[in-house]
């Protein structure tokens, strides 16, 4: 052999080692990462309820799988479907989606991914409400979102950019790029 040959032998040689190296460090950190994220709660199928302050129903929750992480104070939802019940205690609102995170530390709820709000009640003037990102505070029931959003009800159709929403005063705002279509009767 040459001393060119022997020379590209080396070269290959040392960088599939530099490979093998990098790649065997790269495991053990991702075997590292993945024993600290590791939830210390999961559910199936899961059904909960909160109650506020007064004894009173806040919200339920179902979900086709959860999990929740103690250190952060979060929990992970795939699903989520939330019945929330504002001050007067009847629940009105149906919310559901994808994606869903509950921070018990500021009592928000974020919903990603296919969002729907659904009126529980056939006579309110607003029956539907979609996009794909919604913050709902827990606390206030506010919800806010500022993302595409496109209301449903009673004969008439309304397309936005933002919304906020005050659930105990019973109040939707779409709060930019507002159109409409409506219907006489």
């Amino acid at each position: 052999m040459n001393r060119v040959t022997l020379a590209i032998i080396a070269f290959f040689g040392t960088a599939l080692l530099l490979y093998w190296q990098v790649q065997s460090k790269r495991g053990d950190e991702e075997v590292a990462i993945d024993a600290t994220l590791k939830p210390d709660y999961v559910a199936d199928n899961l059904r909960s309820v909160e109650y506020n302050e007064l004894g009173l129903v806040n919200s339920r929750v179902t979900a086709t799988h959860m999990e929740h992480f103690e250190e952060a104070n979060m929990t992970y939802f795939t699903q989520p479907i939330y019945l929330v019940y504002p001050d007067n205690g009847q629940a009105q609102w149906r919310l559901q989606s994808s994606q869903g995170t509950l921070n018990k530390n500021s009592g928000k709820v974020i919903l990603e991914k296919d969002v729907i709000i659904d009126s529980i009640s056939p006579e309110e003037p607003v029956q539907t409400i979609k996009t794909t990102y919604l913050e709902l505070d827990l606390n206030t029931m506010i919800m806010t979102s500022d993302r595409d959003i496109y209301v449903t009800g009673n004969d008439f159709m309304i397309k936005g950019v933002g919304l906020y929403a005050d659930l105990n005063a019973q109040s939707v705002q779409l709060t930019s790029q507002v159109e409409g279509i409506y219907e006489a009767k």
